[in-house]
């Protein structure tokens, strides 16, 4: 708006196929989502459509996978894109002049306005380059959660000099530079048989398989250890679909063995929702696809053994 661009509103509602669409037909230069949004357009045909106009845009919102942002920057030409950290008290941003590889792989460095710190679990700074919890102070810090007074203890706590830190529940790790990378999210964890797992780290080795178009990684129960990976993954059109055995090859060759899927779902396949669930910002409902996979295995009921 500063420099005198013009707005385009494809839908009423986010549609990935008016947004595409809308691309080629008002040349647009910038595209601005969360990730779920850009993976929904870019995994639509596009013959016949220019999209040469694009070069820059915001992605925000959830963490980013490698992939997404390799496309936006190789086949969509998006080479001043920025990606922001996805807490709505944001105080991380890349920039256009931002090495390729730094927005590939961190949200950026902090903003003027706002003071960060990495925690550990008794809340003790870590060092730079080891991972903790992302903690976030400022005047961009909302008052608590709305007519929510637990969660706003749990999460905004006054630190020993009377400064208010937002407890964000995010993975991350600083370098030497000052950039962040978010490496997971708490809430998200897959703690199987005593061991921390991230679903980021799969879904991206997921992604780079090449009949799989998205992939979407959840704790599934399990009887024994507690819970173990599911994946809910969609495949690219016109692919013949791979074996769940060659899934967890995949997996197991970049990855340990007790991150392959023990289950694996396909989405719009075998009565498996036909879409990802998402909310109305965009972003991934994981705990609905965990009530689908515990419904779809165990009807509801107890933890049962899976194949590993």
């Amino acid at each position: 708006m500063t420099h005198g661009a013009s707005i385009v509103y494809p839908a009423e509602m986010f549609d990935p196929q008016e947004t595409l669409l809308a691309i080629a037909r008002e040349k647009c230069t910038a595209l601005h989502g969360v990730p779920a949004m850009f993976d929904s357009v870019f995994s639509l045909p596009r013959e016949g459509l220019d999209m040469t106009s694009l070069r820059t845009g915001i992605i925000a919102g959830a963490p980013v996978p490698r992939h997404l942002m390799e496309m936006m920057y190789d086949e969509f030409g998006m080479r001043e894109f920025t990606s922001s950290y996805e807490a709505s008290p944001t105080v991380f941003n890349a920039h256009t002049h931002d090495p390729v590889h730094l927005k590939l792989t961190t949200v950026g460095t902090l903003l003027p306005h706002a003071h960060a710190k990495i925690v550990d679990k008794h809340n003790r700074i870590v060092p730079i380059g080891t991972k903790g919890e992302l903690c976030i102070a400022g005047y961009q810090l909302q008052a608590g959660y709305w007519q929510n007074a637990s969660k706003t203890s749990e999460s905004m706590i006054l630190d020993d000099e009377g400064i208010l830190w937002l407890h964000t529940g995010d993975e991350a790790v600083f370098d030497n530079n000052g950039y962040c990378s978010i490496t997971g999210r708490f809430k998200d964890l897959i703690i199987r048989g005593g061991e921390n797992i991230y679903p980021l780290e799969i879904e991206e080795r997921l992604v780079e398989h090449p009949s799989i178009e998205r992939a979407v990684v959840v704790g599934v129960k399990h009887a024994r250890f507690g819970e173990v990976v599911g994946a809910f993954l969609q495949r690219k059109e016109g692919v013949e679909r791979p074996s769940d055995e060659e899934i967890r090859k995949w997996t197991a060759q970049t990855l340990g063995r007790h991150k392959c899927p023990a289950h694996v779902f396909w989405f719009g396949e075998d009565g498996v929702l036909a879409e990802v669930p998402l909310t109305g910002s965009g972003k991934v409902q994981k705990f609905v696809l965990r009530d689908v996979a515990e419904q779809w295995l165990y009807g509801g009921g107890g933890a049962a053994v899976a194949r590993l």
